[in-house]
């Protein structure tokens, strides 16, 4: 688990410093995921004990929003004073964001024809 522990934050150790190096927008643990990413596509995946060691931090996922949630009741009263343009990005990136899958999926699927009906044949 300490190894594969340390793999992961040696990934999100590289994003970091490529994202400070080349002064990027993206943030460094983003960099650092598309990194992982890569290296087990051409790894043909995770060894086990990555793979149990990420199990068990999906499994506690819900502690990393804890830091979140600690900000935002620090920040209450700001958030109350401009509640009607966080309300309005929240819905615009909701839609945004469906429309955009939407119409990639659609531009993806166009171009492939759809499997062909699973007929039964007649002797």
């Amino acid at each position: 688990m300490l190894n594969a522990i340390t793999l992961l934050l040696l990934f999100q150790l590289a994003g970091e410093a490529i994202a400070l190096l080349f002064a990027l927008p993206i943030p460094g643990p983003v960099i650092g995921m598309a990194l992982l990413f890569v290296a087990l596509a051409l790894r043909d995946g995770p060894s086990g004990e990555l793979r149990e060691t990420a199990q068990n931090l999906l499994q506690h996922l819900s502690l990393l929003f804890v830091p979140d949630g600690v900000g935002v009741m620090l920040h209450f009263q700001r958030m109350a004073d401009e509640w009607l343009p966080i309300v309005i990005a929240l819905f615009a990136s909701t839609f945004i964001t469906i429309a955009v899958s939407a119409l990639l999926l659609r531009a993806l699927t166009r171009h492939h024809p759809a499997a062909p009906a699973d007929t039964e044949r007649q002797p």
